[in-house]
């Protein structure tokens, strides 16, 4: 099991406090107008696979519908505004753990230092890229709660509907797929009548780094939050693994 990818779902469900709710909604709006430009300028979640992927992400935080559709119209241009960029870091934590961080951002030579240093200043190495990438390989991760159901009862499903692979993350299953079938995946499990909390690009880890000492496992979960706490970083991916007794 991946100890980052169940940490990160133990956060999803513990919610969202007020105080970053705000910083939240700015990240989600970052990655919608990205999803826009990346995708050729098509406001349209229709023929937009990306976007559409973002907005069911704002959407389930209860971003306000106007926020999103600011996002999407600062996407086409109608909006005016900073051109944002996607750019990728990589480099290593406390433990010996690689992290792949994704920033967007609109002045990439304010977010490099920012990235850098944050990372450099809490007990982990900046490295260039191809570094750790190696690493990680890039899947489409749907994430179904159990309510009631058995893993096999989730595997089964998923794989009549063409994903590769589940993990057992407590009170819900991750789901993998490949990037392109992520979406179908998704759809066809809700149809199933599954409770489909989440679906996502994910960089999911071949290669883990165990951590099993109490005081380094807080190490490696503060280095990773305060790159998650940066207003430029998307998305932060490590390949530490916790047992579930340290991460609980």
């Amino acid at each position: 099991m991946s100890g980052h990818s169940k940490w990160s779902t133990i956060k999803r469900q513990k919610g969202l406090n007020d105080a970053k709710r705000g910083q939240v909604f700015t990240k989600l709006a970052n990655a919608i107008t990205i999803a826009v430009r990346e995708g050729g300028g098509s406001g349209d979640p229709a023929s937009n696979f990306k976007l559409r992927l973002a907005m069911d992400t704002a959407r389930a935080v209860n971003m306000p519908n106007v926020n999103i559709q600011r996002a999407i119209d600062r996407g086409t241009g109608k909006a005016g505004g900073a051109a944002f960029e996607t750019v990728v870091y990589e480099g290593y934590g406390p433990g010996k753990v690689a992290i792949i961080i994704e920033a967007a951002t609109d002045n990439k030579n304010r977010t490099t230092p920012e990235v850098r240093g944050t990372i450099e200043k809490n007990g982990g190495t900046f490295a260039s890229p191809g570094a750790v990438s190696w690493m990680f390989t890039d899947v489409g991760m749907v994430t179904v709660a159990k309510d009631g159901k058995s893993l096999d009862d989730v595997f089964e499903a998923a794989v009549e509907v063409g994903a590769d692979d589940v993990e057992d993350v407590g009170d819900s299953v991750e789901v993998y797929t490949k990037p392109a079938d992520v979406e179908k995946v998704k759809n066809a499990l809700a149809e199933k009548g599954f409770n489909v909390q989440s679906a996502e690009l994910f960089k999911k880890a071949t290669t883990t780094a165990s951590i099993t000492d109490k005081a380094e496992a807080e190490k490696v979960l503060a280095f990773v939050e305060k790159l998650e706490d940066l207003d430029a970083v998307q998305k932060v991916y490590s390949n530490f693994d916790i047992p579930d007794n340290l991460l609980n």
